[in-house]
């Protein structure tokens, strides 16, 4: 009943390897659906970000072979072969899964510490999981803590004081590279939530030129009249590359938006005028061979390291008070966990005959992973005298199994 986790992230991949196993909403329940229907997980919910792509479990049978093929789904999936994915993934289970939550939803494992959008990408990723029906009663609570854990930090911290979110580093290196942006022109592709974070933080530093171009009109027009600026038609928006002096995309898509040779022709017709191109999308929406390109600097996410590194330092000394939070809330959650196995097992155990009762629950606990060889032992010695010294038809045993089972099962 245990949940565990395997994915990759910033700290274990680069922008190239994550982008090729990034999840689209859709993938996500498709993915979710297809671990249930092959038997692999009994709950399943995929998160997938800019920085990492992580699907969470419940097994239907707790065993390593379980944790593998997960792994192996991934690249699968993907069309990648096992073996590229490599020491990239980790794996994580019991309380561990539920501590690397925890630290995600509170931003303390972002690439940008306390980033804002964090908290809003996992709140959609369970919403989407939700709305599947692909998770139960262990992921559902989980996550629920997690989310309750994440606003707890950012209200009674000062970690996402100053908010430090990829959107706004993208904008801090538009302003180190220009000075002040209030003559420079701006185009945003895409017109989701990570493009309007762009717009906003461009309009509070005072660009008065922008223009917006996105697949959906509608979604486009919207943002652009939120902020100011204009529309750009999205099949059109390559004549607005030679107006602009910054390109900030945020576009969900598997193929390049920009190319080089589309670029190539944009530098002529600008007579090679520095162009600033920030590309927060994962998948990349520029192709990476655009990066060799004469007076064209372009950004991607792993390229904003030095002010992740500012925005590290600025924030540190909130990092102890952000981990009591959620050392608390993972103590929380296991208690809650306890109890919960403790009734499963209770309610297997009773359908069983007596005398199969006690193998039963040695099986289940070899499969808890959070215990060491010392507690096993302890506990078996636990169960033998309870087993040996109760009748199975006692008052006494209806009221103390629960209690025994509970006691073995916290944290």
């Amino acid at each position: 009943m245990e949940a565990f986790l395997v994915g990759l992230n910033h700290q274990t991949a680069m922008v190239e390897l994550r982008e090729r196993v990034a999840f689209t909403a859709a993938e996500s329940r498709e993915a979710a659906a297809q671990l249930q229907e092959q038997g692999i997980l009994k709950e399943a919910l995929v998160l997938s970000t800019c920085n990492r792509s992580e699907v969470y479990g419940v097994p239907k049978n707790p065993n390593a072979e379980t944790v593998e093929a997960v792994g192996r789904f991934i690249a699968s999936f993907h069309h990648l072969p096992s073996e590229q994915l490599g020491t990239a993934l980790y794996r994580h289970g019991g309380r561990d899964a539920v501590r690397h939550l925890f630290r995600v939803t509170s931003g303390l494992d972002s690439m940008l510490l306390g980033e804002a959008e964090i908290l809003g990408q996992v709140r959609e990723s369970y919403r989407n999981a939700l709305e599947s029906g692909t998770t139960g009663s262990v992921l559902n609570r989980l996550f629920q803590s997690a989310l309750e854990v994440g606003k707890r930090v950012r209200t009674e911290t000062g970690i996402s004081v100053r908010p430090m979110s990829v959107a706004f580093a993208g904008v801090k290196v538009a302003e180190q590279i220009f000075g002040s942006l209030d003559q420079h022109r701006a185009l945003i592709l895409g017109a989701g939530t990570t493009s309007e974070q762009v717009a906003r933080h461009l309009c509070d530093r005072g660009t008065r030129y922008l223009r917006v171009s996105n697949r959906t009109a509608e979604k486009a027009k919207d943002l652009a009249e939120r902020f100011g600026g204009e529309v750009t038609p999205w099949e059109d928006f390559s004549a607005s590359l030679s107006w602009a002096d910054l390109i900030v995309t945020s576009v969900s898509s598997r193929d390049a938006v920009l190319k080089r040779e589309t670029l190539e022709q944009a530098m002529t017709a600008r007579q090679n005028r520095p162009l600033l191109i920030i590309d927060l999308g994962v998948p990349r929406n520029v192709a990476a061979n655009a990066a060799g390109l004469y007076n064209v600097y372009l950004y991607d996410i792993d390229g904003l390291t030095e002010i992740v590194e500012q925005n590290k330092k600025a924030r540190r000394d909130e990092i102890p008070k952000a981990e009591v939070i959620v050392d608390g809330q993972i103590l929380k959650f296991m208690r809650w966990h306890a109890g919960f196995t403790a009734c499963s097992v209770f309610a297997e155990l009773a359908t069983k005959p007596s005398a199969e009762r006690p193998i039963l629950l040695r099986e289940h606990l070899a499969s808890m992973s959070h215990l060491s060889e010392e507690d096993r032992k302890r506990i078996m010695t636990l169960i033998d005298t309870f087993f040996n010294s109760v009748p199975h038809d006692s008052q006494e045993y209806v009221q103390g199994l629960p209690q025994l089972l509970r006691k073995i099962h916290e944290p």
